[in-house]
């Protein structure tokens, strides 16, 4: 990242001065993790703090002052060379104020004292509560430590509230910024899918496939998946969120692959299914072709002229007429509807926001408790699914298919515009990739 990127991390930290008034903002990054014994877990900064600073080393926390006089300062560890020897570079306070152009930066020794300092005369302090205990319990110390200096003149800040309704409506906006860089993880995610689907044959394990996925994710300088890849062939595929990736894949099994990597923080979220042996079965066809029509459907209502449950509905119309045809569900449609019958083969929702999470920041619902409207910029996935487990009153050769398909979409002022395009998912197109 170069000096004009940092640029857009400045713009929104100064849009959130403007949001909070007389207030301050706190945000703590994240822990480092103990994996065992000595040994940590990759260090992934904070969805939030990284937001509003780019920045990502551990032992940081970031003060965002509103007002007549609005400031952001950044604490972090202080420079050492003995400490850089063993684990790297570190920034250091000088280095880290010029470099991400804040107005200030401490080390994080000095995190409490000058907190006092800052948060006194303060009318409101804005922090994501329930953060951690670490975080709760940092913030109710030093308005203690204010209070008992009430007599001395000492304002102490009279109101908390959570900064999560302020940040995820910014968040839920991608700026241009952000979508070039969603649109390149979209891309890598979608040539590995690529890739997974040409190596795929029966006979090797799940985690073969998974191996070939972080091939091509690494091969572009990612550096983690997303999320726990899903490489679920057969029965597997019928588990919402398989993880093991060991089973051996059986010709005529169909291989479900949700995987997606994050690319500078930011996730892509991809589902693809393909047949094990190159060739979908008519029985296997004829599902597959009910979640594509689900899912072409569910894509029509992707525009600022639709709600955020629109595609939903749409997605799961088609879907219970599809379960009532092929018998998996009786009588009406409106009362499979009703009593949710469908729910046996399709229990999750079409979608949600994707961005610096997966399962990204931001409300559903407005507070009138009406589905938010679509905006341009706005982000999200659609994958509507089937998934039909052994059961005595449904046909042997229905058993074990489990199909989803899922593509990361982004609103535009025209319409949408699917990001993970480049990964086949039509019948004829997976076959001919599989081919190859």
């Amino acid at each position: 990242m170069n000096q004009k990127n940092y640029q857009e991390f400045k713009k929104r930290r100064t849009a959130l001065t403007e949001k909070i008034g007389d207030g301050v903002a706190v945000i703590f990054n994240a822990h480092e993790a103990i994996r065992n014994r000595d040994s940590h877990y990759p260090y992934r900064s904070d969805s939030y703090f990284y937001y509003f600073s780019g920045f990502s080393e551990p032992q940081s926390a970031l003060f965002i002052l509103g007002g007549k006089s609005p400031k952001t300062i950044l604490f972090c560890r202080n420079k050492n060379s003995e400490m850089e020897i063993w684990n790297g570079f570190i920034y250091g306070p000088k280095e880290a104020k010029e470099v991400f152009l804040f107005d200030e930066a401490y080390d994080i020794n000095l995190l409490d004292e000058i907190a006092l300092k800052e948060i006194s005369g303060r009318e409101k302090i804005y922090y994501r509560i329930g953060q951690n205990t670490f975080s709760d319990q940092k913030i109710n110390d030093w308005i203690k430590a204010l209070r008992e200096k009430t007599r001395a003149g000492v304002q102490t800040p009279q109101l908390i509230e959570d900064i999560s309704h302020i940040a995820d409506e910014m968040r839920l906006i991608k700026s241009d910024f952000e979508i070039d860089i969603m649109k390149r993880s979209a891309k890598i995610a979608s040539l590995a899918h690529n890739r997974a689907m040409k190596f795929a044959k029966p006979q090797i394990y799940e985690y073969e496939l998974e191996a070939e996925i972080v091939h091509e994710f690494m091969s572009h300088g990612i550096r983690a998946p997303a999320y726990q890849s899903i490489v679920a062939s057969g029965k597997n595929a019928c588990t919402l969120h398989y993880v093991d990736n060991n089973s051996k894949i059986q010709d005529g099994d169909l291989i479900l692959i949700d995987a997606g990597c994050e690319l500078d923080s930011y996730a892509s979220d991809i589902s693809r299914t393909f047949p094990a042996n190159g060739k979908f079965s008519k029985i296997q066809k004829d599902f597959y072709q009910l979640v594509l029509e689900a899912q072409s459907v569910a894509l029509s209502k992707v525009s600022s002229n639709h709600h955020w449950n629109e595609p939903h509905e749409a997605a799961l119309s088609v879907l219970i007429d599809g379960f009532k045809d092929f018998g998996l569900c009786q009588g009406s449609h409106q009362e499979i509807y009703e009593t949710g019958a469908y729910k046996e083969f399709y229990m999750h929702r079409t979608g949600h926001w994707l961005g610096l999470d997966v399962h990204d920041a931001g409300d559903y619902k407005t507070i009138a408790k009406e589905w938010k409207q679509l905006q341009p910029g706005m982000t999200l996935t659609v994958e509507p699914g089937c998934y039909i487990r052994p059961s005595p009153n449904i046909p042997e050769e229905f058993w074990n298919i489990g199909i989803r398909i899922e593509d990361d979409v982004l609103v535009t002022h025209h319409g949408h515009e699917v990001l993970t395009k480049d990964s086949p998912k039509t019948i004829e197109s997976i076959e001919a990739l599989m081919a190859k």
